[in-house]
């Protein structure tokens, strides 16, 4: 039976509609809307192996500020350190076989080192920008195909695949993990919250924005296609839709 637990360690933060839409929606077109903000990453386990989805931010990174209400956002207050959020499940950090990592920024890398023995599964473009070495360091080149409507993608374990996903940042990948007739998609930040999926916009942190519609309309046409449940970083819904096993609808 896969099991796949969110790992939370900020909660309680808000967002704006300028900094979720941004990317596509000229600020003054954009309302006086904030949205929930948390901080999560994922742990699988599929029965065989213990897999992450991302790891961060580092365990001694301080609390958010908060004393400035007009910030785009605001991660929320520190409910644990990823390590506390990842003893809190139970598994420990030998078990951990496999991290599979969407993109280079720190809330999603920042303890790979807490796990030496582990495989990190991250594209050749990441891994370079990040100077990753050693023997545990996988380079993905996304060599096995298309997977559904991605074109390229690398086979992690028989259940689950990364797939190319470029545009937040250069190397930005995606993980698709199957579950029967459903599909767990950890996504990175190809989008900042659920609301920006649903309105199909993007935020305004990427470093190709062509590749980011191109991949937010992906993203979309998957979910359209797939009864996927969509697991954010950077929203409560992240753990929201694991919890109630909620099928995301466009």
């Amino acid at each position: 039976m896969i099991k796949v637990i969110p790992l939370k360690y900020y909660d309680g933060g808000f967002m704006t509609q300028a900094f979720a839409f941004g990317g596509t929606r000229d600020k003054e077109n954009c309302e006086d809307i904030k949205y929930a903000s948390s901080l999560q990453n994922f742990l699988i386990d599929d029965g065989n192996e213990v897999i992450l989805s991302d790891t961060g931010m580092p365990n001694e990174t301080p609390e958010f500020s908060k004393d400035n209400p007009n910030m785009p956002l605001y991660m929320g207050e520190k409910v644990a350190t990823f390590k506390e959020a990842f003893e809190a499940t139970g598994y420990k950090v030998e078990d951990v076989t496999k991290i599979v990592v969407t993109h280079k920024h720190p809330d999603h890398t920042g303890e790979l080192r807490m796990f030496p023995n582990a495989k990190i599964y991250i594209s050749e473009t990441e891994a370079d920008n990040m100077k990753l070495t050693g023997d545990n360091v996988v380079r993905v080149k996304f060599t096995d195909g298309a997977f559904k409507n991605f074109p390229e993608s690398q086979r992690i374990t028989d259940t689950l695949v990364m797939v190319k996903a470029e545009g937040h940042t250069k190397g930005n990948s995606v993980s698709i993990l199957q579950d029967g007739d459903i599909y767990y998609m950890f996504h990175g930040d190809v989008t900042y919250c659920d609301a920006a999926l649903k309105a199909n916009e993007l935020s305004r942190i990427f470093e190709d924005k062509d590749k980011a519609r191109e991949t937010l309309n992906r993203v979309r046409d998957f979910i359209k296609e797939n009864k996927t449940i969509y697991c954010s970083t950077h929203c409560p819904e992240g753990y929201l839709n694991i919890e109630q096993h909620k099928i995301m609808e466009l």
